[in-house]
C-alpha cells in the first residue's frame, strides 16, 4: 500500500492524480501520524521531512519510517509516483531507457524492471527527453536500436555522461493487432530496453549514397521550388550539423 503524507496542497493533488491515473491503491495521512500496518512505501514532501515520525514517537521524521520513503517534488509528481511503484513491486529502481530511432522515434523508460513511461517525439527532441529521464540516476543505461544508423548516431552524440549501449534491434518490433496501430515504435523501444548491447562512447557514421538520396528526396518534397539540396548539404544534415529546414534555407541562398 502506498501512503501519501504531505501538508503541501499542490503536491498532494499532483501525487494523488498520478496514482489515480494508474489505478493504484493508496491511502493518505497527516505527516507524523502512525503508518498503517499495510504500508509498503511512503510518499512525502521535502517540507514534511521534519514533521513528527510515522512511528508516533514524535521525535523523528518520515525519513525514519520502516518503509521506503519517496520525497516528492511538487513540479514532478510523476517521477515520485514512478519511484514509489518501483518500491511497491520490489524493484531496485535502476533506470533503463530504450530508444527505437528513426522518423518516429519511440522511447521507453523502465525502472526496477517495469515500464514507467513511454514517449513518441520528433527525432530532434529524443536526446532532451532521455537526458531528463536519466537525470536523477547516475547508474542509468540508455539502449539505442541499431536500425536507423544516422538518427541513432545523432542521438548518441547528444548524450553526455550517460552509459549508452547499441542494441541489435532485429525482431524488436512486435506484431500489432487491432487497435494498436502507431504503437510499434514505442513497443520496440521497450524490447530494446530489455536487451543488453555494446557499450559506446560515440558513434561516427559515414552516410551511404542511399541515405543521402533519401535526405535529398525529402528536401525536394519540402521545397517550395521542388528542388533538392546539394549532396554537401545532405551530408551536413546526415551528420546533424543542420536540420533539413536549415539546409533548405541555405540552399535557397546559394
Amino acid at each position: 500500500m502506498i501512503v501519501v503524507a504531505t501538508r503541501d496542497f499542490e503536491l498532494y493533488h499532483g501525487v494523488v492524480a498520478e496514482l489515480r491515473e494508474r489505478d493504484v491503491s493508496f491511502t493518505t495521512m497527516e505527516p507524523g501520524d502512525p503508518l498503517p500496518a499495510e504500508a509498503t512505501v511512503l510518499v512525502t514532501g521535502s517540507d514534511d521531512v521534519g514533521a513528527d515520525s510515522s512511528s508516533g514517537d514524535g521525535d523523528s521524521s518520515p525519513t525514519d519510517a520502516d518503509v521506503p520513503v519517496v520525497v516528492a517534488d511538487v513540479d514532478d509528481a510523476r517521477r515520485a509516483v514512478e519511484e514509489a511503484l518501483v518500491y511497491l513491486r520490489g524493484g531496485d529502481g535502476r533506470t533503463i531507457v530504450g530508444v527505437d530511432p528513426g522518423t518516429r522515434p519511440g522511447v521507453a523508460v523502465m525502472r526496477g524492471g517495469i515500464v514507467v513511461a513511454s514517449f513518441q517525439v520528433p527525432a530532434e527532441d529524443v536526446a532532451d527527453v532521455v537526458v531528463d529521464e536519466v537525470a536523477d540516476d547516475p547508474n542509468a543505461i540508455v539502449r539505442i536500436g541499431d536500425g536507423a544508423r544516422l538518427a541513432g548516431a545523432r542521438i548518441i552524440d547528444e548524450l553526455d555522461d550517460v552509459r549508452v549501449e547499441l542494441v541489435d534491434e532485429t525482431g524488436t518490433t512486435p506484431y500489432l493487432g487491432s487497435g494498436a496501430r502507431g504503437m510499434g515504435d514505442v513497443l520496440a523501444a521497450v524490447n530494446i530496453a530489455l536487451q543488453s548491447g555494446e557499450e559506446l562512447e560515440g558513434r561516427t557514421i559515414e552516410p551511404t549514397e542511399g541515405e543521402l538520396q533519401v535526405i535529398k528526396s525529402r528536401s525536394r518534397e519540402r521545397s517550395e521550388e521542388n528542388r533538392a539540396i546539394t549532396e554537401a548539404l545532405a551530408r551536413r544534415v546526415a551528420s546533424g550539423d543542420l536540420t533539413l529546414e536549415e539546409a533548405l534555407a541555405e540552399h535557397r541562398e546559394e
